[in-house]
């Protein structure tokens, strides 16, 4: 039965997964482990900070024993996936709290950990608690200096709590390791005499002294607490180092990217000269949609114009009704005073009448009437 594919991890420029990174970031991280490889011969070895673990399987081609530690389970998961070794281990767990007992590792790795770290001081610390005595812990970590001009335009690293500059490196080692080498690590053009297939013992030259500190890559410090490391260079020749062959595949890719390019541009061109076309329609239905807006304003004031004069009109209408009914009321008690008057002077009237027939039906006055004496009295 195949062994698990390994679990995925997502490269995102700070942890480096073997086949997802050019041969130059690789080789930036791999040359330290080859470095210590020279340390780890038949020691007890910790990796403090292993990822996903390739770095701690360099070490355990010579070493008695390897552990690989790392605060991330998924990195962890990924390592004990990838490198099933007899001598070799992984936990899951904190750089600044490590769970072992004093002196329990005759060599330390601690490569490109220390600047991801606010309490790095806790690192070296226990680094330095669990280093055997007569044994080395090897730190690494990028030059501040350096690294603030080449990441001028990006800005500081947002992985990175603390970046270090030389004097300020061997310091702060130096407050758990009374012996502290600095080395400089740098990627630099040689030329290299070697057989074609067998592996032999290389001898290094290194003219003008490696440079200064100050314009290195990344610094690798050696240190100890009962004595010095031996003062000796370390030049690691990656595959990717054949600078002439890669200079032709620069060459060549740049040319490919040349050519996607000019695809690229072909393709916005095409895709910019849609849009103009798009832009261009879309000026046109909105001076429409303008035009449309104009006229239906010019329609609503229209029609305000026309509620306003109407609600005048209304108004003033309001006013002569009122009137009206003003003068109805006035009207109305006219002739209620008049109906009244007129009742009155009807009540009147029939109370003559009937006195006048009581007079007329009076004996003494048909008896004047008889004599031809007195008024003669007619009918209302």
């Amino acid at each position: 039965m195949a062994d698990p594919a390994p679990p995925q991890s997502q490269f995102t420029g700070e942890r480096v997964i073997p086949g997802q990174v050019n041969d130059d970031l690789w080789a930036e991280h791999f040359a330290r482990y080859a470095f210590a490889r020279r340390f780890a011969a038949g020691q007890r070895v910790l990796d403090a900070g292993c990822g996903v673990g390739y770095g701690a399987a360099e070490l355990s081609l010579d070493a008695a024993a390897v552990t690989g530690i790392d605060i991330s389970p998924e990195a962890i998961a990924r390592a004990q996936a990838s490198y099933p070794l007899p001598n070799l281990r992984f936990t899951a767990g904190s750089c600044t709290h490590l769970p072992f007992r004093n002196g329990a590792f005759d060599l330390v790795t601690a490569f490109e950990v220390i600047e991801h770290l606010k309490d790095y001081r806790a690192l070296i610390a226990e680094c330095s608690r669990v280093t055997a005595p007569g044994g080395f812990c090897l730190v690494s970590t990028p030059n501040r200096e350096y690294y603030k001009e080449t990441r001028e335009e990006a800005g500081p690293n947002p992985y990175h709590e603390h970046e270090f500059e030389a004097r300020e490196f061997v310091d702060e080692l130096g407050a758990g390791f009374p012996s502290v080498t600095l080395l400089l690590q740098n990627r630099t053009e040689a030329i290299a005499f070697h057989p074609a297939k067998s592996f032999w013992p290389a001898e290094a030259r290194i003219d003008s002294g490696g440079g200064d500190s100050s314009d290195a890559h990344f610094f690798l410090a050696v240190c100890a607490k009962d004595r010095q490391a031996a003062e000796r260079a370390f030049v690691f020749v990656p595959k990717a180092a054949n600078i002439l062959k890669e200079r032709e595949r620069h060459v060549q890719s740049l040319l490919r990217q040349v050519a996607e390019a000019r695809e690229n541009h072909t393709r916005v061109a095409a895709e910019l000269e849609d849009h103009n076309r798009w832009a261009q329609q879309l000026d046109r239905e909105l001076n429409r949609t303008r035009e449309i807006v104009a006229t239906l304003q010019a329609e609503n004031e229209e029609k305000n114009a026309w509620a306003l004069s109407l609600t005048a009109e209304i108004a003033e209408h309001r006013r002569q009704l009122e009137e009206c009914v003003r003068l109805l009321d006035e009207r109305q008690n006219t002739i209620d005073e008049r109906s009244r008057w007129a009742q009155t002077e009807s009540a009147k009237r029939q109370r003559l009448e009937q006195q006048l027939a009581m007079v007329r039906e009076s004996r003494w006055v048909k008896l004047g009437r008889g004599l031809r004496v007195g008024p003669e009295i007619e009918r209302l």
